[in-house]
């Protein structure tokens, strides 16, 4: 394991675990953390494995100690986590397209682009199938209009959290060389 590979997968999970600081709803380091990953993986696998394994050991934490009392046994995975998954995996896939060049330009759009992805999957995810909306195109768009006051913290989330993830590693890049990416044969 390389230093560089500590120090992003360290930054993800202390990311994840600051999901226990009290914050404004939606406020999470979560899409950020997608995009980060995407951008700076060497393996791409690793940009969407890495982020996942620290949401859900976020999750583990929340779920069962600071949520405890909603749970009535341990719980390994919450309702419908798949869809909130699957929206990481998604900003990490476009990460990897947007990030090939990192510009703060192409992370603010990566973030703006992180936060729609997420609305748009879970409130897609609250409408389907639900006894609370009409389930046509009427009562989807009901829902996502539902949605729009969860949408400032995820925004802002995204941002601020991707500011200081790109940030904080960039400067520790100029100070530390061993955490810049390695060059392939093809760039020397």
């Amino acid at each position: 394991m390389s230093l560089r590979f500590g120090v992003l997968a360290g930054m993800i999970l202390l990311a994840a675990f600051s999901r226990m600081i009290p914050h404004m709803l939606n406020f999470s380091p979560l899409g950020a953390m997608a995009l980060f990953g995407a951008a700076h993986f060497q393996k791409k696998w690793l940009a969407i494995l890495i982020p996942i394994a620290a949401t859900w050991l976020s999750d583990l934490f929340l779920n069962n100690v600071i949520y405890a009392q909603y749970h009535p046994t341990f719980t390994w995975f919450y309702s419908g986590f798949y869809w909130q998954y699957s929206s990481y995996v998604l900003i990490a896939l476009v990460g990897m397209l947007m990030l090939k060049k990192i510009s703060w330009q192409r992370i603010a759009l990566g973030a703006l682009s992180s936060s729609a992805i997420f609305f748009l999957v879970t409130n897609f995810s609250c409408w389907i199938g639900s006894t609370t909306y009409a389930q046509n195109f009427g009562g989807l768009m009901t829902c996502y209009a539902a949605g729009v006051p969860f949408l400032k913290g995820t925004l802002l989330g995204d941002l601020c959290y991707a500011a200081a993830l790109f940030g904080s590693f960039s400067l520790m890049q100029q100070q530390i060389p061993a955490l810049r990416p390695a060059l392939s044969a093809s760039n020397q």
